[in-house]
């Protein structure tokens, strides 16, 4: 009962997530290197006082070693989710209950060649393009309401 008053006490951490679509109307998804079988969009913090969109970007070049985006559009306010209890307190040095995000959609405007996973500080495994609506069904457990969320929001742009 202690650590469930712990976790509702936690702050939600600011985070930006980005939905990148190519030319074929595919959505990026990456696997993380951390947990295999774990695929996820790209995503990642807002640095105290960064503009959201930025912060989008920032995250893209980052994490898939490209930028080459253009802005279609972004979740109506703030998605939310909780870690499960056995992660509070491993992951952000325990000062989180989970995330708060703000979405992106970016059309890509580079080609799969700018794409490069092995950036300074990698995160994926492997990468690949999927159909909107396969990435529900990939991502982890936790996460899937987002990701159902997205989708809706989303549809319309893919």
């Amino acid at each position: 009962m202690a650590n469930k008053k712990k976790k509702k006490d936690l702050p939600y951490r600011p985070c930006v997530g980005i939905c990148l679509i190519n030319s074929d109307g595919k959505v990026f998804v990456a696997e993380r290197l951390d947990t295999p079988d774990a695929w996820q969009m790209p995503q990642g913090g807002i640095d105290k006082g960064e503009d959201p969109e930025a912060a989008a970007l920032r995250e893209l070049e980052e994490e898939i070693g490209t930028n080459k985006a253009r802005f279609l559009g972004r979740t109506e306010g703030w998605l939310t989710y909780d870690l499960p209890d056995e992660l509070i307190g491993k992951v952000w040095k325990g000062k989180y209950r989970g995330q708060k995000q703000i979405w992106y959609a970016f059309a890509f405007e580079g080609s799969d060649s700018d794409i490069d996973i092995e950036t300074e500080h990698p995160e994926f495994a492997r990468w690949q393009w999927v159909e909107l609506d396969q990435i529900v069904d990939l991502i982890v457990p936790f996460k899937r309401d987002i990701y159902a969320e997205i989708v809706r929001q989303f549809k319309n742009l893919v």
